[in-house]
């Protein structure tokens, strides 16, 4: 496993990391949770990552208990959670959002959750537009001069907000954000290749990409719109992304079929194609995998393999089978 530093920040994250969205507590247990954690720890990997909202804060739950068992050294590992959509379903005016008042009290459940006494990594997990930046900014600031977080940042906000939110803290001495959580995979690429930019080199922007297979997609299992009884999009949870993927977004499963056809025929593995692609992007500080079985996240887990295999010809190839590619993208 290699290292990469979280943009402009000291701390290293490991190329691949693990998450639990639409996993922890939905369809694995305590028992499949520990031995994933185990393996992806194993392999080198050294972020976790969560959120309140995952399970309506079980995930966190589950995590935290797989991660005193487990006591490994708080030095070698990083955890995160995200702020905004709440733990409790139906919630309460105060239990969602980026108030001041949700932010902190989302921060001391977060860790009551996940039996740490401090998060690595805290993100906003969407914009709030009801609730002043400089509020969150400060209300984050705050955090991490108490020792609570140690790097604060954003999940889908725009280049836009993700920049006052920066102005503000230099102009009011506060800390200002590390990293953004976006979506990005050969689907999803404008906002990481073209919109932040900028940043990279202006603020040191962070990347810790979410859904490099395009929730499934990019894995070839959804071929001719078949949905596998084991899959996500078969969960009655996820009939909306489904719908979205088969009726709106069937382009997205032609092209992925086409590129399948093509992995198979340079010899390449599709999922290593899909997740060695985001790699190449030396914006992205970590990948973040999911995994419901062992198998399956070892397997994810040797993408790292393909990475010098995918030279400029191959890329070339394979953004003329997706494309996806934004107007004056650098990759």
């Amino acid at each position: 496993m290699k290292y990469r530093r979280l943009g402009g920040s000291g701390v290293r994250v490991s190329e691949l990391s693990f998450g639990s969205w639409a996993t922890f507590s939905e369809r694995i247990d305590l028992a499949t949770a520990k031995e994933l954690m185990h393996v992806a720890y194993d392999h080198g990997v050294n972020f976790f990552d969560n959120a309140e909202g995952y399970a309506a804060g079980k995930s966190e739950t589950l995590m935290g208990k797989v991660l005193a068992d487990a006591r490994w050294r708080r030095d070698s590992y990083l955890v995160s959670s995200k702020v905004y959509f709440g733990s409790v379903q139906p919630s309460k005016p105060n239990q969602i959002g980026l108030s001041r008042k949700h932010v902190i009290e989302a921060c001391h459940q977060a860790l009551e959750r996940l039996q740490m006494e401090y998060l690595d990594l805290y993100f906003c997990h969407r914009p709030d537009t009801t609730t002043p930046i400089e509020e969150t900014v400060r209300a984050m600031s705050d955090l991490i001069q108490q020792g609570k977080v140690l790097y604060w940042g954003t999940s889908e906000w725009s280049a836009g907000q993700i920049m006052e939110a920066y102005s503000i803290a230099r102009q009011q001495h506060l800390v200002p954000p590390t990293m953004e959580q976006p979506q990005y995979n050969l689907f999803e690429r404008r906002r990481v290749e073209q919109e932040y930019r900028e940043l990279y080199t202006s603020i040191g922007l962070g990347t810790t990409i979410w859904s490099p297979l395009a929730s499934g997609v990019l894995t070839g299992k959804y071929r001719a719109g078949k949905i596998p009884p084991d899959s996500r999009l078969a969960a009655k949870e996820y009939q909306w992304l489904r719908d979205l993927i088969l009726n709106e977004q069937q382009w997205k499963i032609e092209r992925a079929t086409a590129l399948q056809e093509y992995a198979t025929q340079q010899g390449l593995d599709m999922v290593h194609v899909a997740i060695g692609w985001c790699l190449k992007n030396p914006r992205v500080s970590t990948v973040i995998l999911g995994a419901t079985k062992r198998e399956q996240l070892v397997h994810n887990l040797q993408a790292t393999d393909i990475i010098a295999e995918l030279n400029d010809e191959r890329m070339q190839a394979i953004d003329a089978i997706v494309q996806s590619k934004p107007q004056d993208s650098k990759l």
